[in-house]
């Protein structure tokens, strides 16, 4: 019998929950079901894991019929004590260990007690949610990463019923449903994580085009991930001791990060790369203009069991103040610098290019703004800016960013000049769910040590998977390894010297350095000839068996009109 991975486990919960949406599914469009579903995931993941700090660390005193593990009695435990003592110094106690606090009436064991008893009011769902959002300023230092998490939540949207008890009774439903889904594989390990990451790909799919301001395809994803998490023979000290040794925690920058999952990416990979893999430590940065994004984002990193410690997520626009840290109050900028910036931005957006942009530090070494229509440049300058000299980025961008003129030409030529530019990989065509375009990686180093850019074409490395493209194993692999080797390969790779480059007039477009062209074989005018001359014989073959047909039916007509 086949053995079954964790992958596989995650993929059939995934299934579970999927099934389950049908109700929610038909009276709403996929972005607003999403909330629901992931959102009360959410709630059951912290009320777990607060069950799970409450047993093994909290000084609760349990009876002797009462076991630790067990979820009802660490809730009835809990209970208790807090009628004791009462509730405030317990809200202060967990939300200061684990940055939130959820009271006993609103644990998740409580409301699905109230739910199989039919106790539950249309008002605890509201009241829960409440209370959690009060409990999450009570540790500052947390605050950032509980608080309105739950905002996404429209506990009185009227598809979910027509009445305050109809819509209770839905969420009742939902209740239930993710209650009876067991989250764990066969050998017992939690894959919620796996499970939400799973989810939130599925709803990407059938939100369609929506989807792409919130989901990079894993697959691309991996792609990123790999390559700012390489150490490559020119690589620092610095980088080789946090990616290979994890000497501290690697830090890792997605400015456009969507639901997180490009963040997460880099940490399974870094894990693949490190020598200390139970040790090593990723602290994630990103920022999401979208406030339901946002809390996605937030939602998914801790359900990855990432601790609010190392998040530091911010709902802003990435291309206004410049973020991590930015100016003081005597207006200089103390930025935070990142040994990995990855991004997947929105293509070609419009920005404010006002000219006091081009005092930003982010923005004045190049010439010019990237222009208003077009903000490409812009989010490759401030990922710039943020790279420690021994990090490496990573960005997909439209291939327009390769050969366009004007303002972005005149940037282009800068970081040219400026030997930033480590490779350009073009991607095959429609592997997004927002558009179908072809898209570019382009690789970025501060301390490079050659003069010269990688050209990689991979445009026809993929399969078609359902409405999209799909970049697979084997095309992944490729991309890294004629990454790694930085060397000529026909037809799939170019290294360029920057001269090259001039001498192009500082125009990336990838055939200009890498010769796709497969060269048709030359016609044989006399086999075509002999092909000819053959068809032309069975023609004449045909014709000669029709005419023999035709000529055995006149007399049978005859004979007719004879008889008549």
């Amino acid at each position: 019998m086949a053995s079954t991975t964790p992958q596989n486990n995650a993929r059939e919960l995934t299934s579970q929950l999927w099934a389950m949406a049908n109700d929610l599914r038909a009276k709403m469009d996929a972005s607003e079901y999403r909330d629901y579903i992931l959102g009360f995931i959410f709630y059951r993941y912290l009320s777990k894991r607060q069950e799970r700090n409450l047993a093994s660390s909290a000084p609760l005193d349990f009876t002797d019929s009462e076991i630790s593990s067990n979820p009802q009695d660490v809730n009835n435990a809990y209970a208790r004590q807090v009628a004791q003592d009462g509730i405030e110094d317990w809200r202060e106690e967990l939300a200061s260990e684990q940055g939130y606090a959820i009271d006993p009436e609103y644990t998740w064991t409580t409301i699905v007690n109230k739910v199989h008893d039919q106790t539950i009011r249309p008002e605890d769902y509201p009241n829960m949610f409440a209370q959690f959002k009060a409990n999450a300023l009570l540790n500052t230092n947390a605050t950032e990463d509980f608080k309105d998490v739950f905002d996404n939540i429209n506990l009185s949207d009227s598809s979910l019923g027509n009445s305050v008890s109809a819509r209770a009774k839905a969420l009742s439903q939902l209740v239930e449903r993710i209650d009876s889904i067991d989250f764990h594989d066969d050998s017992g390990h939690d894959i919620l994580g796996d499970v939400y990451e799973y989810l939130i790909a599925e709803f990407a799919g059938a939100s369609g085009k929506k989807a792409g301001e919130f989901y990079t395809p894993h697959e691309v994803s991996r792609v990123l991930a790999k390559l700012v998490t390489y150490v490559s023979h020119d690589s620092s000290e610095e980088a080789k001791e946090v990616i290979e040794h994890a000497s501290r925690p690697f830090m890792v920058y997605d400015p456009t990060m969507g639901s997180g999952s490009l963040l997460l990416t880099v940490q399974h990979e870094l894990k693949s790369e490190t020598d200390n893999p139970d040790t090593a430590r990723v602290h994630f940065f990103g920022q999401e203009i979208n406030r339901t994004t946002y809390n996605l984002a937030r939602m998914n990193l801790m359900m990855h069991d990432v601790k609010y410690q190392y998040m530091d997520l911010r709902c802003a626009d990435t291309l206004e103040s410049d973020w991590p840290n930015g100016m003081d109050e005597n207006g200089i900028d103390h930025p935070e610098f990142f040994d990995a910036v990855v991004a997947n931005p929105p293509y070609s957006l419009k920005w404010d290019n006002a000219e006091s942009k081009l005092k930003d530090p982010r923005f004045k070494d190049y010439g010019k703004l990237a222009p208003k229509s077009k903000a490409d440049y812009a989010f490759v300058e401030h990922g710039i800016y943020h790279l420690k000299p021994s990090g490496r980025m990573a960005i997909v961008l439209p291939h327009g960013v390769l050969f366009r003129g004007a303002a972005e030409g005149t940037i282009r030529k800068a970081i040219i000049d400026k030997n930033y530019l480590d490779a350009v990989i073009g991607l095959p065509s429609n592997l997004f769910y927002s558009t179908g375009i072809p898209t570019v990686i382009l690789v970025f180093r501060k301390d490079r040590k050659t003069n010269d850019v990688l050209f990689i074409d991979a445009s026809q490395h993929f399969e078609k998977d359902k409405k999209q493209n799909r970049l697979r194993e084997e095309d992944i692999d490729l991309i890294l390894e004629t990454y790694k080797n930085r060397q000529d390969v026909d037809k799939l790779a170019h290294v360029a010297t920057l001269e090259e480059i001039k001498d192009n007039d500082y125009n990336l477009n990838i055939p200009r350095y890498v010769d796709t062209f497969e060269e048709e074989e030359p016609i044989d005018l006399d086999d075509v000839n002999r092909q000819l001359a053959e068809v032309d014989e069975e023609i004449a073959r045909l014709e000669k068996e029709l005419e023999a047909m035709l000529a055995e039916l006149v007399p049978t007509d005859q004979n007719d009109e004879d008889d008549e």
